[in-house]
């Protein structure tokens, strides 16, 4: 296990629509807490995701409500509505400046992102502004990974400092996405045994994912 040196709150951040929340995100996060030995986990649910702009968003009041009712059971799980309370983009960087605000300095910040965040993270909205203000941040390790260090350089050339900050750790890969979920209500089949079944009930009760459903 992770052995961190600091006596500070070491708080685990996860990002996402969670549109809907499902077992994935819900397992990383749990292997994130115990692996790095972790205070708790705050999931934070975009308001305005940059990087999805022109799709259309479930509201947000029902996305935080399936978030809520999923991390329900867990009592070192926790949300923050940061991103739902500010108007506009939804960038990690200005996220982080409002809670380190929120929360003081004594606080390290590990922010949890999969394999496909890091290989975009050079592309987001101030990536060094990011960077400088997490204490690590974690990258779900692929299927099948290996160190490699020209990749590792070639990371580093893309954003510098970022090895100085990177953590990568094991979790159970289940391949269940909300993308898929959506489809699944869509098409009438079952979701059953792929979110937390107070979340799918939500779903249904709300009428959520249907194919004319907007609110």
């Amino acid at each position: 296990m992770y052995s961190p040196l600091s006596h500070k709150r070491r708080i685990g951040l996860i990002g996402g629509t969670f549109d809907p929340i499902h077992y994935a995100h819900l397992a990383i996060a749990e292997e994130a807490r115990t692996t790095l030995d972790l205070t708790e986990m705050v999931f934070i649910p975009a308001g305005e995701p940059p990087h999805k702009v022109g799709h259309p968003l479930t509201p947000a009041h029902d996305r935080l409500a399936m978030l809520q009712l999923a991390i329900a059971s867990n009592p070192h799980f926790t949300y923050s509505r940061v991103e739902l309370d500010r108007p506009g983009p939804s960038y990690l960087v200005d996220t982080l400046r409002i809670l380190h605000a929120e929360w003081g300095t004594d606080l390290e910040p590990y922010f949890v992102i999969g394999w496909d965040g890091l290989e975009e993270l050079h592309h987001w909205h101030d990536p060094q502004g990011i960077l400088a203000q997490l204490t690590h941040l974690v990258v779900v390790k692929r299927p099948g990974h290996q160190v490699d260090i020209e990749y590792n350089k070639q990371l580093e050339v893309r954003l510098p400092g970022i090895m100085q900050r990177l953590l990568v750790i094991t979790a159970p890969q289940l391949d269940i996405s909300s993308t898929d979920l959506r489809h699944r209500v869509a098409e009438k089949r079952s979701i059953k045994y792929l979110l937390p079944e107070t979340v799918e009930r939500y779903i249904y009760e709300h009428g959520l994912y249907q194919p004319a459903h907007r609110r």
